[in-house]
Protein backbone atom coordinates (compact mmCIF):
# COMPACT_ATOMS: atom_id res chain seq x y z
CA UNK A 1 0.00 0.00 0.00
CA UNK A 2 1.27 3.48 -0.84
CA UNK A 3 2.06 5.62 2.21
CA UNK A 4 -0.14 8.45 0.96
CA UNK A 5 -3.10 6.03 0.81
CA UNK A 6 -2.38 4.70 4.29
CA UNK A 7 -2.46 8.19 5.79
CA UNK A 8 -6.12 8.45 4.79
CA UNK A 9 -7.09 5.60 7.10
CA UNK A 10 -4.81 6.04 10.09
CA UNK A 11 -2.91 8.62 12.09
CA UNK A 12 0.60 8.99 10.70
CA UNK A 13 3.25 7.55 13.01
CA UNK A 14 7.02 8.05 13.01
CA UNK A 15 9.20 5.54 14.86
CA UNK A 16 12.94 5.29 15.29
CA UNK A 17 14.79 2.41 16.93
CA UNK A 18 17.77 0.05 16.59
CA UNK A 19 19.98 3.13 16.25
CA UNK A 20 23.65 2.48 16.90
CA UNK A 21 26.14 5.34 16.62
CA UNK A 22 29.75 5.27 17.70
CA UNK A 23 33.00 7.03 16.83
CA UNK A 24 36.00 4.78 17.32
CA UNK A 25 35.60 3.32 20.79
CA UNK A 26 33.20 6.05 21.88
CA UNK A 27 29.61 4.83 21.80
CA UNK A 28 27.03 7.63 21.45
CA UNK A 29 23.68 5.97 20.82
CA UNK A 30 22.29 2.48 21.37
CA UNK A 31 18.98 0.95 22.47
CA UNK A 32 17.02 3.91 21.09
CA UNK A 33 13.27 3.99 20.71
CA UNK A 34 11.24 7.11 19.93
CA UNK A 35 7.67 7.26 18.68
CA UNK A 36 5.86 10.36 17.42
CA UNK A 37 2.24 10.35 16.28
CA UNK A 38 0.53 13.19 14.47
CA UNK A 39 -1.27 15.11 17.22
CA UNK A 40 1.60 14.77 19.70
CA UNK A 41 4.51 16.83 20.97
CA UNK A 42 7.34 14.56 22.11
CA UNK A 43 10.12 16.01 24.23
CA UNK A 44 13.68 14.70 24.14
CA UNK A 45 15.99 15.71 26.98
CA UNK A 46 19.58 14.87 27.76
CA UNK A 47 22.84 16.46 28.81
CA UNK A 48 25.35 17.98 26.40
CA UNK A 49 27.24 15.39 24.40
CA UNK A 50 24.67 12.63 24.82
CA UNK A 51 23.70 12.61 21.14
CA UNK A 52 20.38 14.46 20.93
CA UNK A 53 21.29 16.38 17.78
CA UNK A 54 22.85 13.28 16.22
CA UNK A 55 19.65 11.33 16.88
CA UNK A 56 17.51 13.97 15.17
CA UNK A 57 19.88 14.05 12.18
CA UNK A 58 19.77 10.26 11.89
CA UNK A 59 15.97 10.32 11.94
CA UNK A 60 15.95 13.08 9.32
CA UNK A 61 18.39 11.14 7.17
CA UNK A 62 21.37 13.49 6.98
CA UNK A 63 23.67 11.59 9.39
CA UNK A 64 24.76 8.00 8.89
CA UNK A 65 24.99 5.49 11.72
CA UNK A 66 26.27 1.96 12.20
CA UNK A 67 22.64 0.85 12.38
CA UNK A 68 19.24 2.51 12.33
CA UNK A 69 15.58 1.90 11.62
CA UNK A 70 13.28 4.83 10.85
CA UNK A 71 9.71 4.01 9.88
CA UNK A 72 6.55 5.81 8.80
CA UNK A 73 3.44 3.79 9.63
CA UNK A 74 5.64 0.72 9.92
CA UNK A 75 7.36 1.23 6.54
CA UNK A 76 11.15 1.60 6.62
CA UNK A 77 12.46 4.88 5.15
CA UNK A 78 16.19 5.31 4.50
CA UNK A 79 16.40 9.09 4.01
CA UNK A 80 13.27 10.66 5.41
CA UNK A 81 14.09 14.16 4.14
CA UNK A 82 13.77 12.91 0.55
CA UNK A 83 10.06 12.06 1.01
CA UNK A 84 7.98 15.12 0.01
CA UNK A 85 5.70 16.73 2.60
CA UNK A 86 6.73 14.24 5.28
CA UNK A 87 9.18 16.02 7.58
CA UNK A 88 10.78 19.39 8.28
CA UNK A 89 13.87 19.90 10.44
CA UNK A 90 15.13 22.83 12.49
CA UNK A 91 18.86 22.17 13.09
CA UNK A 92 20.94 23.98 15.70
CA UNK A 93 22.82 25.97 13.09
CA UNK A 94 21.18 28.52 10.82
CA UNK A 95 20.20 27.04 7.45
CA UNK A 96 18.70 29.95 5.47
CA UNK A 97 20.98 31.68 2.92
CA UNK A 98 21.53 35.25 4.08
CA UNK A 99 20.74 36.86 0.73
CA UNK A 100 17.18 35.52 0.54
CA UNK A 101 14.26 37.76 1.43
CA UNK A 102 12.08 36.50 4.27
CA UNK A 103 9.04 36.57 1.97
CA UNK A 104 10.95 34.39 -0.52
CA UNK A 105 11.85 31.88 2.16
CA UNK A 106 8.23 31.39 3.21
CA UNK A 107 7.32 30.84 -0.43
CA UNK A 108 10.10 28.30 -0.98
CA UNK A 109 9.05 26.31 2.09
CA UNK A 110 5.34 26.59 1.33
CA UNK A 111 4.93 27.88 4.88
CA UNK A 112 1.98 29.93 6.08
CA UNK A 113 2.76 33.64 6.30
CA UNK A 114 -0.77 34.23 7.62
CA UNK A 115 -0.32 31.86 10.57
CA UNK A 116 3.11 33.31 11.30
CA UNK A 117 2.02 36.96 11.29
CA UNK A 118 -1.14 36.30 13.30
CA UNK A 119 0.96 35.09 16.22
CA UNK A 120 3.99 37.29 15.53
CA UNK A 121 2.74 40.58 13.98
CA UNK A 122 6.29 41.98 13.98
CA UNK A 123 7.20 39.46 11.27
CA UNK A 124 5.20 41.54 8.78
CA UNK A 125 7.91 44.22 8.87
CA UNK A 126 10.63 41.59 8.34
CA UNK A 127 9.16 40.05 5.17
CA UNK A 128 10.85 42.48 2.71
CA UNK A 129 14.26 42.18 4.43
CA UNK A 130 17.12 39.82 3.66
CA UNK A 131 17.75 37.11 6.21
CA UNK A 132 21.24 38.42 6.99
CA UNK A 133 19.77 41.82 7.92
CA UNK A 134 18.03 40.33 10.97
CA UNK A 135 19.44 39.84 14.46
CA UNK A 136 20.36 36.36 15.66
CA UNK A 137 17.19 36.11 17.74
CA UNK A 138 15.02 37.24 14.83
CA UNK A 139 16.70 34.71 12.54
CA UNK A 140 16.04 31.88 14.97
CA UNK A 141 12.42 32.93 15.36
CA UNK A 142 11.91 33.03 11.58
CA UNK A 143 13.50 29.62 11.10
CA UNK A 144 11.41 28.01 13.84
CA UNK A 145 8.14 29.51 12.62
CA UNK A 146 9.04 28.58 9.04
CA UNK A 147 9.57 24.92 9.93
CA UNK A 148 6.50 24.69 12.16
CA UNK A 149 4.16 26.12 9.52
CA UNK A 150 5.56 24.08 6.61
CA UNK A 151 3.19 21.55 4.96
CA UNK A 152 4.63 18.37 6.52
CA UNK A 153 3.34 15.62 8.78
CA UNK A 154 6.30 15.71 11.16
CA UNK A 155 8.66 18.33 12.56
CA UNK A 156 12.01 17.93 14.30
CA UNK A 157 13.09 20.91 16.42
CA UNK A 158 16.65 21.14 17.77
CA UNK A 159 16.75 23.94 20.37
CA UNK A 160 13.91 26.10 19.00
CA UNK A 161 14.00 28.40 22.06
CA UNK A 162 17.73 29.16 21.84
CA UNK A 163 18.54 32.88 21.55
CA UNK A 164 14.82 33.77 21.39
CA UNK A 165 13.26 36.42 23.65
CA UNK A 166 11.21 34.97 26.55
CA UNK A 167 8.03 36.59 25.19
CA UNK A 168 8.60 34.89 21.84
CA UNK A 169 9.33 31.57 23.56
CA UNK A 170 5.86 31.67 25.11
CA UNK A 171 4.28 32.44 21.73
CA UNK A 172 6.28 29.68 20.07
CA UNK A 173 4.88 27.28 22.66
CA UNK A 174 1.38 28.41 21.65
CA UNK A 175 2.24 27.82 17.98
CA UNK A 176 3.64 24.36 18.73
CA UNK A 177 0.53 23.41 20.70
CA UNK A 178 -1.65 24.69 17.85
CA UNK A 179 0.03 23.02 14.88
CA UNK A 180 0.43 19.68 16.69
CA UNK A 181 -3.17 18.87 15.75
CA UNK A 182 -1.94 18.43 12.16
CA UNK A 183 1.63 17.31 12.90
CA UNK A 184 3.78 15.12 15.06
CA UNK A 185 6.54 17.16 16.71
CA UNK A 186 9.79 15.94 18.27
CA UNK A 187 11.76 18.64 20.06
CA UNK A 188 14.79 19.01 22.25
CA UNK A 189 15.95 22.10 24.12
CA UNK A 190 18.02 22.98 27.18
CA UNK A 191 15.07 24.95 28.55
CA UNK A 192 13.64 21.76 29.92
CA UNK A 193 10.70 23.33 31.76
CA UNK A 194 9.44 24.76 28.48
CA UNK A 195 9.80 21.30 26.94
CA UNK A 196 7.87 19.73 29.80
CA UNK A 197 5.14 22.39 29.54
CA UNK A 198 4.15 21.46 25.99
CA UNK A 199 5.11 17.78 25.65
CA UNK A 200 2.61 14.93 25.72
CA UNK A 201 5.43 12.43 26.26
CA UNK A 202 9.06 13.00 27.30
CA UNK A 203 12.11 10.81 26.72
CA UNK A 204 15.46 11.28 28.42
CA UNK A 205 18.66 10.26 26.65
CA UNK A 206 21.04 8.68 29.14
CA UNK A 207 24.83 8.48 29.22
CA UNK A 208 24.62 4.92 27.92
CA UNK A 209 22.89 6.06 24.76
CA UNK A 210 19.44 4.80 25.72
CA UNK A 211 16.11 6.60 25.53
CA UNK A 212 13.84 6.18 28.55
CA UNK A 213 10.23 7.32 28.48
CA UNK A 214 9.49 9.35 31.60
CA UNK A 215 6.41 8.80 33.73
CA UNK A 216 7.42 11.17 36.56
CA UNK A 217 9.58 13.71 34.68
CA UNK A 218 10.82 15.92 37.53
CA UNK A 219 11.79 13.02 39.79
CA UNK A 220 13.27 10.91 37.00
CA UNK A 221 15.28 13.78 35.54
CA UNK A 222 16.90 14.17 38.95
CA UNK A 223 17.49 10.41 39.15
CA UNK A 224 19.28 10.36 35.79
CA UNK A 225 21.38 13.41 36.71
CA UNK A 226 19.80 15.78 34.19
CA UNK A 227 18.74 18.23 36.91
CA UNK A 228 19.98 18.58 40.48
Amino acid sequence: MDLSDERITMTARLEADSIWLEYGQHRILQNIYVRVDVGQVIGLLGRNGYGKSSLLEIIYGTRSAQNHSVRINGHYVDKLYQRPNTIAFLPQKSFIPGTLLISEVFGLYGSSVTTATELFPELTDMLPHRFDQLSGGQQRLIETVLVLTSPTDFVLLDEPFSNVMPLHVETLKVLISTVKHQKGILLTDHYYRDVLDISDTVYVLTSGGRTIQLTEPEQQLQHYGYIR
